[in-house]
């Protein structure tokens, strides 16, 4: 039967066998009709339009036979067939050599606890904005700036998949969810006062003292400050060049968070008498970084371990009320900015590109202008 006298002939007592050659490769596939002469015929014309819609270019395999194995093969957007959580394992595995190991794994938390639970049986071609737009609805308890980090993965993995002609368009591209009545983010800046500074400092000793003295006078990140090394210190200029970071999920040094993370601190005088104490601790251990753990005699392997093994017992011997490790940035923050350092020089110093977000955190703690200010341009310009 057919054009060619063949290709159509009854496979089992409720199904129909259609044979014809695609892309050089011989095809077989099986509709459900009882093989009778009517239907036998029907068939017949069903391979006739299969056999034409291939010779006029138009054929497409998964339309056709959405439900067969050879579908994925011949489909020319391999999205259709594969399954999100398929496409989302095998982008993870891609991305390990290409980001930091800290953002990696925040990625992979969130592909793997929140979109693939939530969308992964889906086809990646059948993703779209709206299934999007009402998850988002539905987290009402959940900030605009939580949805932007839950989306940022898959935006970055959906963009891949355009690349790779895998689907048509990135449902995400050019699109973010904001809610106008979302919980509004609050900023966890709760400095130590001096004289909790002082309870803290009162009982340290040795490395432990200089570390954490080193922090409330620099303001650097728990993460830059576990990855210093003796090198990055300039005596002659009285500075310290923070230009990497290492966090408990990284095996060894990385970038720091912004590229204007990357500077120079002016080490004022209590840090540069910690760093100098600390010459005794750690110059010359063989890893040439400058803060250890205080129980092994090693270099700590992440910030977090800080937490643990120095932070926590500190702050219960000090009777101080708890805030973590990071709070110490922030004391540095309140304490330059209420002595009235410029905001500029303050942001230069924290690793902030400008000062707006300084402003932003910290402007209850940075002085009015008093009642002279302005008053030298007037003597200076105002003739």
């Amino acid at each position: 039967m057919g054009r060619d006298g063949e290709g159509v002939k009854a496979a089992s007592a409720t199904s129909i066998q259609i044979s014809f050659s695609y892309q050089g490769m011989q095809c077989r596939e099986r509709v459900q009709l009882k093989p009778t002469t009517a239907n036998l015929a029907a068939a017949q014309r069903h391979r006739d339009a299969i056999l034409q819609a291939i010779d006029n270019g138009t054929f497409d395999y998964l339309v056709t036979f959405p439900q067969s194995k050879l579908a994925e093969r011949f489909s020319k957007t391999p999205g259709k067939t594969e399954i999100l959580e398929s496409y989302l394992t095998r982008w993870l595995e891609r991305q390990k050599t290409s980001l930091k190991t800290s953002t990696f794994v925040d990625y992979q938390r969130i592909i793997n606890n929140t979109i693939i639970p939530q969308f992964g049986q889906l086809k990646l071609a059948d993703l779209k904005r709206n299934h999007l737009r009402e998850w988002c609805d539905s987290m009402t308890k959940v900030g605009n700036k939580r949805i932007a980090n839950i989306l940022s993965p898959l935006r970055v993995a959906l963009q891949d998949a355009t690349h790779d002609e895998m689907i048509e368009n990135n449902p995400l591209y050019g699109w973010n969810y904001r809610r106008k009545d979302a919980p509004k983010p609050v900023d966890d800046v709760d400095p130590f006062t001096t004289s909790e500074q002082a309870s803290i400092l009162g009982v340290l000793k040795g490395t432990s003292y200089n570390q954490v003295q080193f922090s409330f006078w620099t303001g650097i990140r728990p993460s830059e400050l576990v990855a210093l090394e003796w090198g990055d210190i300039d005596w002659k200029r009285g500075t310290v060049r923070i230009n990497k970071a290492i966090t408990q999920h990284s095996d060894e040094a990385e970038t720091t968070k912004t590229k204007s993370g990357i500077r120079s601190i002016k080490l004022l005088a209590p840090a540069l008498a910690a760093i100098n104490e600390q010459k005794a601790h750690s110059l010359t251990h063989e890893s040439g970084r400058i803060w250890l753990n205080p129980r092994s005699g090693e270099p700590w392997q992440g910030d977090q371990a800080i937490r643990k093994t120095l932070w926590i017992p500190t702050i219960k011997r000090a009777k101080v009320r708890y805030r973590r490790p990071y709070q110490t940035r922030h004391t540095y923050a309140s304490m330059m900015l209420s002595a009235g350092e410029h905001p500029m020089w303050v942001a230069q110093q924290m690793g902030h590109s400008d000062w707006t977000m300084i402003a932003r955190i910290y402007g209850k703690w940075m002085p009015e202008a008093n009642r002279e200010a302005g008053n030298k341009a007037v003597s200076l310009f105002g003739k």
